[in-house]
């Protein structure tokens, strides 16, 4: 099917886009790398009078260093933070859970921030976003605002981006010396998430010191595992208390029923998912 006609635009400059998605009023789209939106144009579930492309803005790309904080530009590709020396050195649970998403084509043109602003409750990077407390630093015509990763994700793609505004970049505290791992589990390869788990950790010695736990595709957002995270802190770092925590993954979710699976199942995924990607977090 072809896509309905549209004006389109391709500012250089954040506040060039402001002001042309200000000029458009609510019909307007923000194209990124395009992998979500494309397919919608295409079936005419969407049909907007303008589209504005983020493509040309050199400022949105890239990643780097703020302090105690990594800055990751919204339209920094999947495959460049994939291979990104400071992500991996600081944020290592957004570079492994990056590797999952869908194949190497959807990942060198996708990017960061469209997945995170698209906010499907399957995507892979939403869930690792919450776990480490990420900031996402959104621009309109009142200027910047940041809005903590626990208050942007509102709600099946929704989030607490308002008409004009756009996502500028991602500020993610620096987790060095942490270990993670992001367990995904789907009927094919390269598929959406029927759940998956994002495991990050610091341990001292035989001891569990600091642990996050984020869960995708377990509600309409991204799930904090507070009930591992505490049976994980203080503990050693053992199968049995991994198994322990991961018994409580499922605590206060309210998964989906659709075709790839009941609430239940995602609910016994969520347990088995999670004693894996711990383990394989400590090394255990």
């Amino acid at each position: 099917m072809i896509p309905a006609s549209f004006d389109y635009v391709a500012p250089t400059t954040v506040d060039d886009t402001v002001r042309a998605l200000a000029d458009a009023g609510e019909d307007a789209k923000v194209i990124a790398g395009g992998q979500s939106l494309l397919p919608v144009l295409r079936m005419r579930l969407a049909a907007p009078t303008k589209l504005v492309d983020l493509g040309r803005i050199v400022e949105l790309r890239g990643v780097r260093e703020d302090g105690d904080r990594l800055v990751i530009g919204a339209m920094t590709t999947h495959y460049e933070v994939q291979r990104d020396p400071l992500v991996a050195s600081h944020a290592e649970l957004l570079a492994r859970a990056t590797d999952t998403v869908a194949d190497p084509q959807v990942r060198h043109r996708g990017t960061f921030g469209g997945s995170l602003a698209h906010a499907d409750p399957a995507g892979d990077l939403l869930a690792p976003a919450l776990a480490l407390d990420a900031e996402m630093v959104v621009c309109g015509m009142d200027g910047r605002r940041t809005v903590p990763a626990a208050e942007f994700f509102q709600g099946l793609f929704t989030t607490a981006l308002r008409d004009g505004e756009i996502l500028v970049e991602v500020r993610v505290p620096k987790y060095t010396g942490w270990h993670a791992h992001y367990e995904k589990f789907n009927r094919v390869a390269q598929a959406w998430a029927m759940v998956a788990v994002a495991a990050a950790v610091r341990v001292e010695g035989d001891t569990i010191a600091e642990a996050r736990v984020g869960l995708t595709n377990m509600g309409s957002v991204p799930v904090r595992a507070r009930g591992v995270e505490e049976e994980l802190v203080g503990r050693p770092a053992t199968a049995e208390t991994i198994r322990a925590a991961a018994a409580r993954a499922a605590d206060g979710t309210s998964p989906a029923v659709d075709g790839n699976a009941d609430a239940e199942y995602r609910r016994h995924l969520a347990r088995v998912l999670t004693g894996r990607a711990v383990t394989a977090a400590v090394g255990a």
